[in-house]
């Protein structure tokens, strides 16, 4: 499992519950710049279209900006590919419980690029607050503990 993208931000805005696998629908030219690094899944979430979900906001710039098609656009919404399954216990889960899809890793398995997605729960600006705060005050022990 080799990461090409991961977002880290998503650890801090977020309270993650339960994570999964899914496909991800690409053309041949973003395949090769997501394998290349050139992906960006900071700030990107799924959303729920006629029965499928797509991974909307991720930003997969062109792997020879010469060669793209014309019209291409880099944030377009992707599917993904899940069983229905998957995708009835999803919709379930987001309506009843309030909570998001969020990428947190794209990554290649098989030769294939997969993404590993969350079920979370947005965190509140005190809680954020609060594990900064927690986080300076373990860091000024340990620092103490030193000398």
């Amino acid at each position: 499992m080799n990461a090409l993208a991961e977002n880290r931000k998503a650890f801090f805005n977020y309270d993650i519950i339960e994570t999964l696998e899914a496909g991800i629908e690409l053309k041949g030219f973003e395949v090769k710049a997501v394998k290349a690094g050139k992906a960006s899944i900071v700030g990107a979430f799924a959303t729920m279209k006629g029965g499928e979900i797509f991974l909307t906001n991720a930003d997969i710039p062109p792997y020879q900006p010469n060669n793209t098609p014309s019209g291409y656009e880099p944030t377009r919404p992707r599917r993904l590919l899940l069983k229905k399954s998957e995708v009835s216990y999803l919709t379930g889960k987001l309506q009843a419980e309030r909570l998001t899809l969020v990428p947190i890793k794209l990554y290649t398995k098989g030769g294939r690029v997969k993404v590993a997605l969350a079920l979370a729960r947005g965190k509140r600006k005190y809680e954020k607050r609060e594990k900064i705060k927690k986080r300076e005050t373990e860091k000024a022990i340990r620092r103490t503990l030193k000398k």
